[in-house]
């Protein structure tokens, strides 16, 4: 159980996107909102000058009084990739994110936030480049390495709460290696769901959970390069919010040269991303890939 939403915005009016999405998945779970307000320059000599959290505040603190939410405010001075992780370890919080309207030549040096935040930060978070309220129809990207578990049962917990529609998205890549599972799939794509794979009883599970839980749900297969075709579902299937898994939910080598496809995504698309490194229960280690 989630203890509560953190919501993070540099002050900046790009993010305050993130504190609307925010404050509509607090109000979905009953959960209270954190909003970890970020300096990251404060101008010492500007002594009459507003503080750069302060319009942001305001208008967020109308929000969340509006809808009678329970929250609470804090202010930290410093980099929000080295504030953020240590926040966010607080509690079990679920970390919601936007845009922080730094400067292109700031992105192109240091790279873009949220690569750092996916890195560092153990819980799940929602990134909101833009809002997507109210949230009708969500695209769980499934996987075959089981990372997308966790964040398959959050999207799942949340479509229970918004009556929203589900799609479990798979995406069988072009083969790399030729094992006689990969060349099956391969093969035989289109009926993968059909298929004694182990992404076939995957997917035919989570349609059944999905539907126990009364969500209108459906599975879509599509074949090609992941993020192309992640990208290219999104744009065509209109959805409110996509969930995947987190490559960091894992150490193999098959990681350590692969792309990033949740950060590619996140900064392709412009719904709402949801992602969640897996973790076994009851053990404080993390999944690894055999």
């Amino acid at each position: 159980m989630f203890t509560h939403i953190l919501i993070v915005t540099n002050g900046s009016k790009e993010s305050f996107a993130a504190i609307e999405q925010g404050d509509q998945l607090a109000a979905h779970l009953g959960i209270p909102i954190t909003l970890l307000g970020i300096t990251e320059r404060l101008d010492p000599a500007a002594i009459d000058a507003a503080h750069p959290l302060e319009a942001v505040f305001e208008k967020a603190v109308r929000l969340f009084e509006a809808r009678g939410a329970v929250y609470r405010l804090e202010v930290r001075n410093g980099s929000a990739e080295k504030i953020l992780p240590v926040e966010a370890g607080q509690g079990d919080p679920i970390v919601v994110v936007g845009s922080m309207g730094r400067p292109q030549i700031q992105r192109m040096v240091s790279g873009r936030s949220i690569r750092h935040f996916i890195a560092d930060v153990q819980q799940p978070i929602l990134y909101v480049p833009e809002v997507r309220i109210p949230i009708r129809r969500i695209v769980i990207s499934v996987g075959g390495l089981g990372y997308d578990v966790n964040a398959g049962h959050l999207a799942l917990q949340l479509a229970e709460t918004c009556k929203a529609e589900v799609t479990f998205l798979h995406i069988v890549p072009p083969i790399e290696l030729n094992y006689p599972t990969a060349t099956a799939v391969n093969r035989n794509w289109q009926n993968v769901t059909e298929s004694d794979t182990p992404i076939g009883r995957n997917l035919k599970q989570s349609l059944e959970h999905a539907r126990s839980l009364g969500v209108n749900a459906a599975i879509k297969v599509r074949h090609g390069n992941v993020i192309e075709e992640i990208q290219a579902e999104v744009l065509d299937g209109g959805y409110d919010l996509l969930c995947m898994g987190s490559s960091y939910s894992g150490h193999s080598l098959r990681q350590m040269y692969s792309a990033n496809v949740t950060a590619e995504i996140m900064e392709r698309v412009r719904i709402p991303v949801l992602t969640a490194r897996f973790r076994r229960e009851n053990a404080g280690e993390e999944k690894h890939e055999r």
